[in-house]
């Protein structure tokens, strides 16, 4: 059981989402931001550069955005519930785009491996979406 949930199950405030689907949405987002980060320092060292641009950005734009989401989630006393959903389906959204550009490069290890922790994150942050409708 991941420390996420660990805290969630601790938590004594009802929360307005299954305990199990918000801490995998959490778990997935950080696992998400440190494979972009690192995906990102990766692709830096790669011989042809310039091929490398658009997954760079999107690396970058997703670490932060994924950050914000596990931050934010990991707050659930008194979230705007509203604002988590648009932030969390702004996860949902920059992971797919992330992982779709990273699987163009999946041929390197180090993109193959992003695009798999962005395919779990955008999995985790719509199926967290589902439950809160």
């Amino acid at each position: 059981m991941s420390y996420v949930r660990q805290m969630l199950d601790s938590y004594s405030p009802a929360l307005a989402v299954d305990a199990g689907l918000l801490a995998a949405a959490i778990d997935a987002a950080s696992d998400c931001a440190q494979a972009c980060a690192a995906d990102t320092d990766a692709d830096l060292s790669e011989p042809n550069l310039a091929e490398m641009v658009t997954c760079i950005r999107l690396c970058l734009d997703c670490t932060d955005i994924c950050i914000a989401t596990a931050a934010v989630l990991s707050r659930p006393a008194g979230r705007d519930l509203s604002a988590a959903r648009l932030l969390v389906g702004a996860c949902a959204a920059i992971c797919q785009s992330c992982g779709d550009e990273c699987e163009r490069h999946a041929h390197m290890p180090h993109c193959r491996v992003c695009a798999e922790a962005c395919r779990r994150c955008d999995r985790a942050c719509r199926d967290l979406l589902d439950a809160w409708h």
